[in-house]
């Protein structure tokens, strides 16, 4: 039985759109990709009590005016959308969300997307998301800005003497420590991560254990 080689298949099958997911490039670098979990991780510890806000990184949005996923779409490197459920996403799909853009934008430099991160994307994120506030970082060089829309423009937030930029989206700052961008809290302490966090706590019971040693105490038989 031969097997005919130039299939076509009949004009009257339609496929099902395969656009239902985030259709993101990869990121330019490890660095990117550190950067971005670090982003995730420390905003959904410090609020894991909150389930009204959604973060998402390297994920596609879609806000075409027609509803079509097959046009206007922007990725951003990360951002927040408050005011609405906190699960998981395929992508953000702005109609299928209340008509909701991101309260928050970040978008992480490299060589390859600095000048469109500076110019078109800031432009949409400006005129089109309205989203509150932009800010970028290139995880290389250190580059950092942020913006606040004013009026429906962008202006520069001005930073602390720690050279930190408060966020109003967040109730935090953002700030570069140790060669990365994480967020510290009104009072200048730095919110942690994860590992951070146990790190801390194993500390403490260590500290612990050894005050009850000193009292005479084995803390193995308590």
């Amino acid at each position: 039985m031969s097997v005919a080689k130039d299939f076509e298949p009949p004009k009257d099958v339609i496929f099902p759109p395969g656009d239902l997911y985030s259709d993101e490039p990869p990121l330019e670098s490890d660095l990117h990709l550190r950067q971005i979990v670090l982003l995730l991780q420390c905003l959904e510890l410090w609020w894991q009590n909150r389930n009204d806000f959604y973060a998402g990184g390297n994920l596609t949005i879609y806000y075409s005016p027609r509803q079509r996923k097959s046009e206007d779409f922007r990725g951003p490197d990360f951002f927040v959308v408050l005011g609405t459920e906190r699960k998981p996403r395929k992508s953000w799909v702005v109609w299928e969300e209340e008509g909701k853009y991101p309260n928050l934008i970040i978008e992480l430099l490299s060589n390859s997307t600095a000048a469109t991160d500076k110019g078109l994307k800031k432009q949409i994120y400006q005129d089109i998301f309205r989203t509150p506030e932009y800010f970028w970082f290139d995880p290389n060089n250190l580059e950092f800005a942020g913006f606040i829309l004013v009026g429906g423009t962008y202006q520069p937030i001005e930073p602390n003497p720690q050279g930190w930029l408060w966020s109003q989206q967040l109730s935090l700052y953002l700030g570069v420590h140790e060669n990365k961008l994480r967020y510290f809290t009104a009072e200048g302490q730095l919110v942690p991560t994860p590992e951070e966090v146990a790190e801390r706590e194993t500390q403490k019971a260590e500290r612990l254990a050894a005050k009850l040693r000193e009292l005479g105490i084995d803390p193995e038989n308590l």
